[in-house]
């Protein structure tokens, strides 16, 4: 199975060409913050290039800017290639199978709705790895 769930911001505007056949195909970068900071230091990202073909990449030039947070599900994809000197190339994309917003549209610096409508994330008691439970009147045991 090859699936990837991807949240992140795009670091730049997204790039629209058109394939000779004239499809059109759209990259872009996405930065995704990763979840582990150790003390001390910034919070550290990776970047992913992503790639969005047909109505998607329309999509993408049409609605996307740099900054947007975005939730992209997609597949991997490795390709190489050759160079004029015959060097060999290797990279990784992400190719698109879905892209949605992850924030709601801003006007005049405020947002129209809460970004997330999850409960309080727990974290897990005193090193063990288990998690508090609140209420146990539902578990099945």
């Amino acid at each position: 199975m090859n699936k990837v769930f991807l949240m992140g911001r795009l670091t730049k505007d997204p790039e629209l060409r058109m394939t000779a056949t004239g499809t059109p195909v759209c990259s872009f970068s996405l930065a995704v913050d990763r979840s582990y900071v150790r003390q001390g230091e910034e919070r550290k990202a990776d970047f992913f290039n992503i790639v969005a073909w047909r109505n998607q990449a329309e999509f993408c030039k049409k609605y996307l800017t740099k900054g947007t947070k975005i939730i992209v599900i997609g597949s991997i994809q490795n390709r190489t290639w050759d160079d004029q000197n015959g060097q060999r190339h290797y990279a990784t994309d992400i190719i698109a199978e879905e892209i949605n917003f992850a924030e709601s549209k801003r006007t005049d610096g405020m947002q129209q709705a809460p970004q997330s409508m999850a409960a309080p994330i727990a974290t897990p008691d005193s090193g063990s790895g288990f998690y508090p439970i609140e209420d146990d009147s539902d578990m099945p045991f």
